[in-house]
């Protein structure tokens, strides 16, 4: 078996599939994934959902949405819910989908896209870039904000 890789309208049947996995991953109720879902394939946005399945099994995902509940309202789109199977981990999965996610928004012509995340090290390896510390939403501490250009 081989990992396959795309973006949820090629498969919108998995919507509801997708929608309660990063659900169970981050703890962000469904409904929340399942609107920015519904958005994204009756095209109201481009903000994608992006997969990676290994046989019937959903491996790996992110998302892309306006702001992922951090104060920088004003560095929009934000790359959302990144995560990998722990069993799948050290594949190249979250690299795959996040150059798939890069190029997909750039051919829609936006750019750049931002994320944030308390990772050093992983997301430089695919061209992003720190750009400063953003105050996530209810978290005390700030978190690092990346930028791909």
């Amino acid at each position: 078996m081989e990992y396959n890789y795309f973006e949820l309208r090629e498969k919108p049947e998995l919507k509801d599939i997708a929608a309660e996995w990063f659900h169970q991953k981050w703890g962000v109720p469904k409904e929340a994934y399942l609107e920015c879902m519904d958005e994204y394939l009756n095209k109201e946005t481009e903000n994608g959902w992006y997969l990676c399945m290994f046989g019937n099994q959903i491996v790996g995902g992110m998302g892309v949405i306006d702001n992922d509940f951090h104060d920088r309202k004003d560095l929009a789109p934000n790359v959302c819910a990144v995560y990998t199977e722990e069993a799948h981990r050290g594949k190249g999965i979250a690299g795959e989908l996040l150059n798939l996610v890069v190029d997909d928004m750039k051919k829609k012509g936006v750019s750049p896209l931002y994320l944030v995340t308390d990772h050093t090290g992983f997301y430089e390896r695919y061209g992003w870039e720190f750009f400063c510390m953003a105050q996530g939403d209810d978290e005390p501490e700030q978190t690092r904000l990346y930028i791909h250009r």
